[in-house]
């Protein structure tokens, strides 16, 4: 069969932009590969850069460009897609030592301008789609469609569970546990399903970037690995989706304004510790009796910072006195809280009370 050059993208502005998503060209490029090998050695000196759009769904076209970064060092290749999941179980050419790997989050709150308050942030997320609209039944229309998209595309399409209603079911009681220490014999036990099946769904919400798996902090290392760790999703928007409660307003100074705010400030950490590629390793601290740091910040070995996060306007000595005892313990480490109050301050047992988005700034350098 004759390759359809006809349908292939025209380079413009010294950049060749390639989008899987248009059928056509799917086509192309997943039946014949070496296309892109034609393209850019006829226009090579014309060509600064090569953007591939979804690229999961051509995966051998990895391989082509594999090549392609041997043979032509002045071009620069940009690949993006969202099944990363795809790509890394499906022996694809992951390129690696050749080509730098970068996540695309939700919006951080940097990129969102400040006159968007808590209450807002909390109600929506900040997947970038979600600021395109102005209504409520828009944002909640796109949300849950969101997650639905996730289920056909992720889940179902790629065939990664083989009961889809069982994992639907599951993706309640994940939505439940957002936010707190996974016990997977207990979500086993609610949900009639065996509890190996339970950890590799959320191995499946890790590997497809949905969620993400806070560890407790220990200097020992078997005490840490005999502890549970928490289970976060990856935006409050859909936590909100998956766990039913768009319908209702998020209210300040609420248990549930209080979990979304703790969310969104762990979310936040891990954005920023990926874009600004510190590699601070992150930590949480519950003891047997209930007391708790909700974030361990560890920079270094003789640096950490104990973060209690508190959705209050008003930060008294009980809200950090876990930071106080619990401290005790652990050695190089500052003391911190991430609060809602407007100017920063320091109490006299040392501990720094920091308005939310400051306090991001500076641990994070930005």
């Amino acid at each position: 069969m004759e390759r359809q050059y006809s349908l292939l993208p025209i380079p413009a502005d010294n950049i060749l932009y390639i989008d899987l998503l248009d059928p056509d060209q799917e086509e192309i490029y997943l039946r014949y590969p070496n296309t892109l090998k034609d393209i850019i050695n006829e226009k090579k000196s014309q060509l600064s850069k090569v953007i591939i759009d979804e690229v999961q769904k051509a995966p051998k076209l990895l391989d082509v460009v594999h090549y392609l970064i041997e043979k032509h060092k002045k071009i620069q290749f940009i690949l993006t897609g969202s099944s990363a999941r795809k790509l890394k179980h499906g022996g694809a050419n992951l390129l690696a030592g050749r080509a730098a790997s970068f996540n695309l989050h939700p919006f951080s709150f940097l990129e969102i301008p400040d006159i968007r308050g808590e209450v807002e942030l909390l109600s929506w997320g900040s997947l970038p789609k979600i600021f395109e609209f102005s209504t409520a039944t828009e944002k909640q229309r796109f949300l849950k469609s969101y997650v639905q998209t996730y289920l056909k595309q992720e889940i179902q399409l790629e065939q990664l569970v083989k009961n889809i209603v069982s994992f639907r079911e599951f993706l309640d009681f994940a939505a439940q546990v957002n936010g707190e220490i996974i016990n997977f014999a207990n979500i086993a036990k609610k949900s009639g399903v065996d509890e190996k099946t339970i950890s590799r769904y959320f191995e499946i919400l890790k590997d497809t970037l949905v969620g993400f798996f806070l560890e407790p902090f220990s200097e020992s290392i078997r005490q840490k690995q005999s502890q549970k760790p928490k289970f976060y999703l990856f935006d409050v928007g859909i936590a909100r989706q998956m766990s039913h409660t768009l319908s209702s307003d998020v209210v300040f100074g609420t248990s549930e304004f209080g979990r979304f705010f703790e969310q969104m400030i762990i979310c936040e950490c891990y954005r920023l510790n990926d874009y600004k590629e510190k590699d601070y390793k992150f930590a949480f601290l519950r003891t047997a009796d209930g007391a708790e740091i909700d974030l361990i910040v560890i920079k270094t070995k003789t640096k950490k910072i104990l973060i209690e996060i508190k959705s209050t306007n008003r930060v008294i000595a009980d809200d950090y006195k876990h930071l106080l005892s619990l401290g005790q313990d652990i050695q190089h480490f500052e003391k911190w809280v991430l609060c809602t109050e407007k100017k920063s301050r320091k109490t006299a047992e040392g501990v720094r009370i920091l308005p939310w988005r400051e306090g991001l700034k500076e641990l994070f350098d930005v």
